[in-house]
């Protein structure tokens, strides 16, 4: 006799049933008005007084788009980034914004565009984290109301016209000269002053220049392929002063008084 009654109730049941998984949270509506947040699990919805809107919180990862941009010094580039966010309060994802992930796009879209117009080329070149975080405060700002977080922005390419590659390309090898030119007038400065104090050195010690020449021809007549003109130092020919040969030359070769 109460079967039909007993059927119809686990109907009811069954068709007022709904399953929030663990990722998600179910803002209900009793009447068109927000009644509370549903927890994971199986939950009571009544049909035609009650509804309900899954919401989920998983960190999302969005590709946005590429943007035309122009800098602050009228360079145009394409930009594009990648948005982390994720919904901390469901019930303002629903009530205060239509198709939040679609807003927070957009968002995204423009304050990049923004950002990029308030820097030169060379910043949005050698600072992308610093603009990617300033990006990020914006846009974390404005979705606060939203009920959502943004975590991080990162800028993934900036491709710029092909005529302003090449333009920076020459840039940089002529900046690479400039380094080598240095470097080398450097170490030009470097070897001229070792080689004044290993002149000084020689000149202060008796028979130090002698012994380098002679040090020099036993490296030289290692090659017997060589030729070598070598002219004698007065060095040596001090040392041989004392020589029948050269006893005659030695008024010639020192002046009185050396």
């Amino acid at each position: 006799m109460y079967y039909p009654l007993i059927v119809l109730v686990v109907i009811f049941v069954l068709a007022s049933l709904r399953q929030v998984n663990q990722y998600e949270r179910g803002v209900k509506f009793t009447m068109g008005r927000f009644t509370s947040v549903a927890e994971p699990g199986w939950r009571l919805v009544v049909p035609v007084f009650q509804s309900m809107m899954k919401v989920d919180l998983r960190l999302k990862a969005v590709d946005v788009p590429s943007q035309d941009a122009i800098t602050k010094d009228n360079v145009s580039a394409k930009i594009n980034a990648v948005i982390y966010y994720k919904v901390i309060r469901p019930e303002k994802a629903v009530l205060e914004v239509e198709k939040v992930n679609y807003a927070v796009l957009q968002l995204a879209q423009t304050t990049m565009r923004n950002i990029v117009g308030e820097v030169t080329l060379d910043e949005l070149l050698s600072q992308r984290k610093v603009i990617s975080e300033k990006i990020e405060k914006i846009v974390d700002e404005a979705t606060m109301n939203w009920g959502v977080e943004v975590t991080a922005v990162e800028l993934k390419d900036i491709n710029l016209p092909p005529e302003m590659v090449r333009t920076i390309a020459k840039q940089a090898e002529a900046e690479r000269e400039r380094r080598a030119v240095i470097i080398n007038a450097e170490g030009e400065v470097i070897a001229a002053e070792n080689l004044s104090k290993a002149a000084n050195m020689l000149s202060a010690a008796p028979g130090a220049l002698h012994l380098r020449t002679l040090n020099s021809i036993n490296d030289i007549s290692s090659d017997q392929s060589n030729t070598v003109v070598f002219t004698l130092p007065l060095e040596i020919l001090k040392a041989y002063i004392g020589s029948k040969d050269l006893a005659a030359l030695a008024p010639k070769i020192f002046p009185k008084g050396e």
